[in-house]
């Protein structure tokens, strides 16, 4: 990897996430920078361009959830810095990775390096994807209480992760299907859903 490049990203880029809400901070940011460097391993990829996707694709979260996808786009796309490693063929390239990088989106990825993201940022494990979804609720939903916050994080749980939702895996290369499993079926116990709810409440909102 261009050290320059890395080093441009860590010093300007990666610590704009500090303000960022819980659920997309530096930690996520680093976990999907993590897993998309892995599996970039199986693909014939330029690896500077898979970790500077990483580390832009939920920048335009400081500018509203629902689009951030397309501000994060933007903002790669504005930053002149990066034609001192990358053609405007590959920015172009990278700015629609990030596009379509949404978990909701009802189109495939136009590139791998889309799939890559994209998968990447579907890092499932279940009692993060719970947290997230409590630190996210918390933040942008302060009106609500504790037995609103429980039935916000089930309507998420169900519309996106259980059977039938909209969450959609696309990399063979993903540990995310087994994962995957093992949250559905936390998903489908209430009972142990509450519980691990509770925990994970008490300890956000100590």
């Amino acid at each position: 990897m261009n050290t320059e490049l890395v080093k441009y990203i860590q010093q300007k880029i990666l610590p704009q996430y500090a303000n960022y809400d819980a659920a997309h901070n530096l930690l996520h940011i680093s976990t999907v920078i993590d897993q998309s460097m892995q599996m970039s391993q199986h693909y014939n990829v330029d690896v500077d361009m898979v970790y500077t996707i990483a580390a832009y694709h939920d920048l335009g979260q400081c500018k509203g959830r629902e689009l951030h996808h397309i501000y994060s786009a933007q903002m790669l796309l504005s930053d002149t810095e990066l034609l001192r490693w990358f053609t405007l063929q590959q920015m172009q390239t990278m700015a629609e990775a990030i596009e379509d990088h949404r978990a909701s989106s009802k189109n495939a990825p136009r590139s791998v390096y889309g799939v890559i993201v994209a998968e990447a940022d579907r890092f499932i494990e279940s009692e993060t994807i719970i947290r997230r979804t409590i630190q996210y609720g918390l933040a942008n939903y302060p009106q609500l209480n504790k037995t609103g916050h429980y039935e916000r994080m089930l309507h998420h749980l169900h519309e996106k992760y259980a059977e039938g939702g909209y969450l959609k895996l696309l990399s063979p290369y993903s540990p995310n299907a087994v994962r995957l499993q093992q949250l559905r079926q936390i998903i489908a116990n209430e009972q142990q859903l509450q519980i691990l709810f509770d925990k994970i409440w008490d300890e956000e909102t100590k």
